[in-house]
This record gives structure tokens, C-alpha cells and sequence, in this order.
């Protein structure tokens, strides 16, 4: 099992998550504490869940060798080398091209999860937490690409696990990505073509969820773009933000 009674937030180094009250989280985080992730199981991103995302393809999803649009959910893998928490620098590994700050619902799996019906997934559901899930741009949708995805510390999460009594409508959240000097980027996980109970039925009934794993509803369309010496900060609707400091690659060496 896999339970968060409040706010999971796991503090740079301390052994272990805690539990606290929203307040106590955001107290901590307010005196400018830097945070692991606070999950350590798989995480799974999902592609092309957002509506417009997929609409932009055009009749590209209808071409070899796929011609058709996806029947079932995408999935990719953001391996352990990738995760990060709040605060993290990020090495940007060509600052021409950037890195995509993709922000995503995480679902966080509280119990054993195979072949769930749409009407018990919430019973599975241990929380909901704000992943970043960056990538090097690139144009390749149908074959993720190992190369821009599982960089290291390309999976950003945090800076705390919800859990899922603080989150009446996870379908439904407003999501916004601020980068220093533009207007800010907005989204919705409204968006999305499965929601979160549809996307945990689909993906399960192909293949078996554990607790403390992170399924992620998906990228909205059109994620901007950070370069070396920018600061991003995400939020989904009144949550804690999550910070994300990007530097050139030769910066960004951590201990």
C-alpha cells in the first residue's frame, strides 16, 4: 500500500517523506527548502492524451505505419535517473533547441492496480501530485525517443503528493507554466481524452500498476520551452509550485 494522509513532501536531506498539513508544507517550502521527489516508484507518462496535441497531427495519424489514431493509451517510461523534486537545476544538453516543460497530473497509485473498471479507479488512488515532465523538442510521437526523455533529472515532481481528499475534480484542474519574461502558459487537464478514472481502466487492462507508481494524464499541446539561465516555476490550480532552475549543461553537475 502506498497512503499519504495529507501533503507528502520529502525535504533535501532528510532519510524519509513526511506527512504534514497544507500549511506546514507550505510554511517549508516558504523558508525556501529544496525537495527530493516525493515518489519512488515507475513513472509513466502518457502521449498524446490532450486533445489538441493529437488534433495537430492532422492526417499525419491517419499515414504509415500507424494509419489510424491511437486505440489505447501511450505510454512511455521516465526511468529513476530522471527524478527530481522542487528546486532542481536542470542541465539543458542543447540550448538552441531548448527543453519542452511539459506539466502533467501525476496519478499516484495507492494499492496493486490490474484490470480496474472506470467505476472503482478512484479506489486506487492514493494521490495526485505535479510532475514536469521534460523532453528535448522533437517531432517523433509515435516512438518515444530514450535520447529527449529520460535525461537525467528530465521527471520533476512535487513538491508534495496530495492526497486525493484535497482533490475533488482532477479532471478539471488549470495548469500553468511560468517562465521569466513571457507570458505565462496555460492549459487545463480538462483537455485530456481520457480522464483519470477512463486513462487508469485503459492502462491497466494491458498492464499492472503498483503502489507508489506515478501514471501521468499527459502534456498539454504547445508546452513551452526553457533554455540555459531560465527559472520555471508550474502549478496545478492552488497547489504548492514547483521549481525548476535550468543551466547549461556544464553547470549542472550535482553531488
Amino acid at each position: 500500500m502506498f497512503s499519504v494522509a495529507d501533503h507528502l513532501l520529502h525535504v533535501e536531506g532528510e532519510p524519509l517523506p513526511r506527512d504534514v498539513d497544507a500549511a506546514s508544507a507550505r510554511a517549508a517550502l516558504a523558508a525556501g527548502v529544496r525537495c527530493r521527489a516525493p515518489v519512488s516508484g515507475a513513472v509513466y507518462g502518457t502521449l498524446l492524451n490532450d486533445r489538441d496535441a493529437l488534433a495537430a497531427l492532422g492526417d499525419a495519424v491517419n499515414a504509415a505505419p500507424y494509419k489510424a489514431p491511437p486505440k489505447a493509451p501511450i505510454l512511455y517510461l521516465k526511468p529513476r535517473n530522471t527524478l527530481a523534486g522542487h528546486r532542481a537545476r536542470v542541465d539543458v544538453p542543447d540550448d538552441e533547441n531548448g527543453v519542452q516543460v511539459g506539466a502533467s497530473l501525476g496519478i499516484v497509485i495507492g494499492r496493486t492496480a490490474s484490470r480496474v473498471a472506470k467505476a472503482d479507479a478512484f479506489d486506487y488512488i492514493a494521490g495526485y501530485t505535479l510532475v514536469a515532465d521534460l523532453c528535448v523538442p522533437h517531432d517523433n510521437v509515435y516512438r518515444p525517443s530514450v535520447r529527449f526523455r529520460a535525461r537525467d533529472r528530465f521527471c520533476v515532481i512535487g513538491p508534495a503528493v496530495l492526497a486525493k481528499r484535497h482533490v475533488a475534480h482532477p479532471d478539471a484542474l488549470p495548469i500553468a507554466v511560468g517562465i521569466e519574461g513571457r507570458p505565462t502558459f496555460t492549459a487545463s487537464t480538462a483537455t485530456s481524452i481520457r480522464g483519470v478514472a477512463q486513462l487508469l481502466a485503459d492502462v491497466t487492462d494491458f498492464m499492472t500498476l503498483a503502489a507508489g507508481d506515478v501514471l501521468t494524464l499527459g502534456v498539454p499541446h504547445r508546452a513551452p520551452v526553457a533554455h540555459a539561465g531560465e527559472h520555471a516555476t508550474l502549478t496545478l490550480a492552488d497547489w504548492p509550485p514547483l521549481d525548476i532552475a535550468f543551466v547549461a549543461a556544464r553547470e549542472g553537475a550535482e553531488p
